[in-house]
């Protein structure tokens, strides 16, 4: 079976060792992919484990599992990391976790932190990255003005009428 994580590795050679704590994530990547899993996979006791240990008494175990239970998990897309290799102490991956919840799909881009501590990773916290709003790049017509089309009309009674499909 392929890993949940998208890495294209099967899960047994990817993120099974790490939720099984048979081997320790050796990047902050490697954690951010088996926490992802472990969402997909409804492994809550990993989500809860992984935390920072000062971060612990954020985390709501119920809605934790509610949410990864209720989700159909699809796809993970790492965008970037900044350090989290195995020298470092702390590092930041900007991800995309793709699932369906009550029939609508999410896209959720985040930018967690991780520190390492005592040789082992943990997740600290994570900001959303929320999409840039759409900017018109064209001037708006106004409705009182001639239609784009050319039809001579006013916009509003040619192609800005509702239902024109414009």
């Amino acid at each position: 079976m392929k890993c949940p994580c998208t890495s294209g590795d099967a899960f047994a050679a990817c993120c099974e060792p790490i939720l099984t704590q048979a081997k320790a994530a050796e990047t902050a990547e490697q954690l951010m992919r088996s926490r992802y899993t472990a969402y997909a996979l409804g492994n809550v006791d990993w989500i809860v484990e992984s935390q920072s240990p000062d971060g612990l008494q954020f985390v709501d175990r119920k809605a934790t599992e509610d949410w990864s239970k209720r989700a159909t998990w699809h796809r993970m897309e790492v965008l970037d990391t900044q350090q989290g290799g195995p020298d470092d102490t702390e590092g930041f991956v900007d991800f995309k976790a793709y699932y369906t919840i009550g029939g609508e799909d999410v896209t959720h881009h985040e930018v967690a932190s991780f520190r390492k501590e005592d040789g082992r990773w943990y997740f600290v916290d994570g900001v959303e990255v929320k999409p840039r709003p759409f900017k018109r790049l064209e001037r708006k017509v106004g409705p009182n003005e001639p239609c784009t089309c050319g039809s001579g009309k006013k916009f509003k009674k040619c192609c800005g009428k509702p239902g024109a499909g414009v």
